[in-house]
């Protein structure tokens, strides 16, 4: 459904909460590992989420990726939108640019209730309730 990088944007967040829970700063390669994804392209992922505020990096002994406690756990929705754009939310499912409610295409008004629905349903769900969930699955 998301695009990979944002498999693996939503994958690293998860897990970094889960590892931030028990104490840990997990850096990039245990978190490429655990999340299954290639360590390049985590890297490349994790620092565009540091740059977006959704976390924080420290290099060195006791370094490596965390979530600012301060701030109030992020939802799903806002990661995937700084990731993928509203697109995933507003686009038409053929890619049509010109499909709206006074021209839709043949599938407009039911996707239009699936979209709402996932949009309500990444908007409740946010990474701290996803990492505490990982962890009891564990």
């Amino acid at each position: 459904m998301f695009n990979k990088e944002t498999e693996y944007a939503l994958r690293s967040m998860v897990y970094i909460q889960a590892q931030n829970l028990k104490g840990r700063k997990p850096g990039v390669d245990e978190i490429a590992r655990a999340t299954e994804a290639p360590r390049h392209f985590t890297a490349k992922i994790l620092h565009r989420l540091v740059r977006g505020g959704f976390l924080l990096s420290a290099k060195g002994k006791g370094g490596g990726f965390h979530i600012d406690q301060e701030k109030p756990s992020v939802n799903i929705y806002d990661v995937v939108t700084a990731v993928e754009g509203q697109k995933i939310f507003s686009g038409c499912v053929f890619g049509l640019k010109n499909c709206s409610n006074e021209s839709p295409c043949p599938l407009h008004n039911r996707y239009k209730s699936i979209r709402e629905s996932l949009g309500e349903l990444l908007s409740n769900e946010t990474i701290l309730s996803l990492a505490q969930k990982y962890q009891a699955y564990q």
